[in-house]
């Protein structure tokens, strides 16, 4: 049903406001709330910089002292499994808490967890860290992932704020100016991490991050999100609001297609995530990997700086399922011949697709699901989604390490698909990601067929479309609902 306003009006979950999605959302943004959101886009860079530059280190160090693709691919999807298990967790915290304590509050556990594994650092040594026979290598790497994961409860913070304090209008431009931020915060990550722990080591590659941890929470500390308090729920909720959660994904007609799309679309790239570094660490030296990886992050920096600047235009759900198309296509062929240039070409590529796929998610979440429950939206799409990741990333590392890599090391190996992928060290990873960004391709087609497709297509085009930042409304003009209010002063 459509009211005289243009917005589609129905009846929110429970705990949402009685209002459109989009109105909520233009009511929110305050007068300087586009300032305010930079200063919190900024800090959060630079955690999640501090965070990812340890992170990358971890898996570097990892696979540098034990030689183990196992031991990667058990760490990455760690990593993706704890974000799938605390997703519905974080999103109902995002929900029931102001967004700058939820900040605080996870800026805190990851620095304890950081100083914890820097008091191991000192106490064991690295040759009793680095022993996969020995429970301290687990230890250390359980404890770091935990303080990485935790930080990732600003990210679904920062996702709310889009809607808390920027005009609905320009949701897709917000969201691709943090996947610019995001790409520089990896570019930066993934330069220093390599160079870090191939010239000074894992323990002060460890004491640089726990110092840019701390500089973080101090710099959070004098920012302020205008944010009235969250209502109290009317009934105690569990910790968990798998209800509420399920409640506010099933109001909007498609939204859990996008999800389950989106989860199937992971599940392909815990391919990626767990065989990309032993990939490249096979072609090129640590330093120069770290540096390679650095510039291709300049793919995030160009594609959230093109939304950032364009948007997503009429219908991002079109525009991310052609783009997953795109990604597969590369994801088939960068690891077709043993060439570094067509390794670091492709994964530049590849990086400049991630910002459409991600913002396109996310714009659509932030104009049809209420401000009040976007949290346990966010999380719930996190759970799903990340799961999926680490499923794959768990099979395919010994998969891949006990099996394909041998296999295509023999010469049976080499006469069934030396015509389609040549001779080189690491065909056996080659065969994966090629059957991977075919089965990536098949995903995306077949979404485009689907009810949900017409169905939340339907729902998005609603509401305001993004617009690029030559057009849009300037800072005296908010849109509500459809209707666009010019405030004189």
């Amino acid at each position: 049903m459509t009211d005289h306003t243009g917005g589609r009006s129905a009846d929110p979950p429970p705990g949402a406001a009685a209002s459109t999605p989009d109105a909520a959302s233009a009511d929110l943004a305050p007068p300087g709330g586009q300032r305010v959101f930079l200063q919190v886009l900024i800090n959060t860079a630079v955690a999640n910089v501090t965070t990812s530059f340890l992170w990358f280190a971890l898996t570097f160090w990892a696979y540098l002292q034990t030689q183990s693709v196992l031991a990667t691919g058990i760490i990455g999807g760690a990593y993706m499994l704890l974000i799938a298990l605390f997703g519905m967790v974080f999103g109902t915290v995002v929900d029931r808490h102001r967004k700058h304590r939820v900040m605080l509050m996870s800026g805190l556990v990851t620095l304890a967890a950081f100083v914890v594994c820097g008091g191991m650092w000192i106490a064991l040594g690295e040759q009793a860290l680095s022993d996969l026979g020995q429970p301290w290598f687990w230890l250390f790497s359980t404890i770091l992932l935990a303080g990485a994961v935790i930080e990732n409860l600003r990210n679904i913070a920062l996702s709310t704020t889009v809607t808390l304090l920027v005009p609905v209008e320009r949701h897709a431009n917000a969201n691709g100016l943090v996947g610019t931020v995001q790409g520089l915060a990896f570019m930066v990550t993934s330069v220093f991490s390599g160079l870090s722990v191939g010239l000074l080591g894992m323990g002060w590659t460890l004491a640089l991050a726990i110092a840019f941890t701390v500089l973080a929470f101090l710099h959070l500390l004098f920012i302020r999100i205008p944010e009235p308090e969250p209502a109290a729920p009317a009934e105690k909720a569990p910790l968990v609001d798998l209800r509420g959660s399920w409640r506010a994904v099933s109001a909007v007609g498609g939204l859990f297609a996008l999800i389950l799309f989106s989860m199937l679309n992971n599940l392909v790239g815990g391919v990626y995530m767990a065989l990309m570094d032993p990939y490249g660490l096979e072609l090129f030296p640590v330093e120069w990997w770290g540096v390679i990886l650095g510039v291709t992050a300049t793919g995030f920096i160009i594609g959230g700086a093109l939304i950032a600047k364009f948007g997503l235009g009429r219908n991002p759900i079109r525009t991310m399922l052609l783009f997953v198309m795109v990604m597969g296509a590369l994801g088939s062929l960068f690891t077709i011949r043993e060439w570094g240039w067509l390794y670091v070409v492709g994964i530049w590529a590849y990086m400049c697709l991630i910002p459409v796929i991600e913002a396109s998610e996310q714009t659509v979440i932030q104009k049809i699901v209420p401000y009040e429950t976007q949290g346990r939206v966010f999380g719930f799409a996190q759970a799903f989604e990340a799961a999926a990741a680490p499923v794959t990333a768990f099979l395919i590392a010994p998969l891949a390490q006990f099996w394909l890599i041998p296999f295509m090391d023999s010469d049976a190996g080499a006469r069934t698909w030396g015509w389609l992928l040549g001779d080189g060290e690491a065909r056996g990873i080659a065969l994966v990601f090629f059957f991977a960004g075919i089965i990536m391709i098949a995903i995306a087609a077949l979404a485009f067929t689907t009810k949900a497709y017409r169905t939340l297509s339907a729902e998005y085009a609603d509401q305001p479309a993004s617009v690029p930042v030559a057009e849009a409304p300037g800072p005296e003009t908010r849109t509500r609902a459809g209707v666009t209010d010019v405030e004189h002063r």
